[in-house]
């Protein structure tokens, strides 16, 4: 795959970029913060909802029936992208009890599934805020100051890659599904401020603790993902417009405050990645694509979160499903989704 990075020969679109990844640069670490879609399994041990670490979620992952707690049928992008930089085959999460000097040393994921931007968010499904995500990372490194020396641990972090994966549970759960307060407050247009304001305000205080290349990717079309087809598709099960045009608003925001800022903090090398579209065009043309499927779940689970659990049936081939539950892609989704955002 030809990788994105987000340094080196910028061409900004509307400030977003597509880039070839430059011959002296080496990223050696990766870190995830977010949601469920880089949550590698942070939210195991919390008491929420928001969790996966039971089949059949990884009944595809490393061998087989084997829940990490990765809300997907098997690897994440946190993994593809490590494994397409040359990192490590996969990210872990920072809390798993099994880390190791050297899993730390190239990277973890503080990402945790039904985190957002607008700090109800993660109240209201029990998930780590993004700002108790940056305080594991501060953790992270006093840690490595005492494993590896404060020198060699701040080369780490400002030297690293920084993705970060939020606002779709924003819209989708804290704004459309739940309604008060958040309906009550805002309308589609300051709401979508709020999220930008959040994230804005994560992107400052990251690069205060001395990060300097980070990715933001924007949010897909969520009024095309099965959960919200079938809340508000009606009966004829399509996507829902609403939920898309705000999604779109959101994405308009927040590439044109990743532009200021890319002009306001020195040394940042900071980039919007735009997955609406390529998405967009995989459900549309799914195909070409290579999926039978690109509207349902391969694994809808009955309760009222949307997620698998361990009585779920689930599809015959998932590799025929670009979804693989009600809000996250098979692994074959994403990646022909990442292909996609690097073409």
């Amino acid at each position: 795959m030809a990788l994105l990075c987000a340094v080196f020969i910028m061409l900004f679109i509307s400030c977003e970029a597509k880039l070839q990844l430059r011959k002296d640069i080496n990223i050696t670490a990766l870190f995830a913060f977010g949601d469920s879609i880089v949550d590698q399994g942070n939210n195991n041990n919390l008491i929420t909802h928001a969790k996966c670490n039971f089949l059949p979620y990884g009944k595809d992952f490393m061998g087989g029936n084997n829940p990490t707690g990765r809300f997907s049928n098997a690897r994440t992008p946190a993994d593809m992208l490590v494994e397409d930089f040359g990192i490590k085959k996969l990210m872990p999460a920072y809390l798993d009890s099994n880390l190791k000097v050297e899993d730390l040393k190239t990277g973890v994921s503080f990402a945790s599934g039904a985190s957002g931007f607008d700090l109800l968010t993660p109240v209201v499904a029990s998930a780590l805020p993004l700002s108790v995500q940056l305080a594991l990372f501060q953790q992270y490194i006093w840690k490595m100051n005492g494993f590896i020396g404060e020198e060699a641990t701040k080369n780490i972090v400002k030297k690293s890659l920084y993705i970060v994966v939020a606002g779709s549970d924003d819209l989708c759960n804290t704004y459309f599904m739940l309604k008060f307060p958040r309906k009550i407050q805002y309308n589609v247009d300051s709401y979508t401020n709020l999220m930008v304001d959040g994230a804005s305000n994560f992107i400052n205080d990251l690069y205060n603790m001395g990060a300097r290349r980070i990715w933001i990717f924007g949010l897909p079309p969520i009024g095309c993902l099965p959960s919200q087809i079938l809340r508000g598709g009606g009966p004829s099960k399509i996507c829902v417009d609403e939920y898309n045009q705000a999604a779109q608003i959101t994405n308009t925001k927040l590439s044109n405050k990743i532009h200021s800022l890319n002009k306001k903090l020195p040394q940042i090398e900071l980039l919007y990645i735009n997955i609406y579209d390529p998405l967009l065009d995989i459900i549309a043309n799914h195909n070409k694509y290579g999926f039978e499927d690109a509207l349902s779940a391969c694994c809808h689970g009955g309760n009222e979160y949307l997620l698998c659990d361990n009585i779920t049936k689930i599809c015959e081939n998932d590799a025929n499903y670009l979804f693989w539950d009600s809000y996250h892609l098979t692994e074959k989704g994403y990646r022909v989704l990442l292909d996609q955002i690097s073409n």
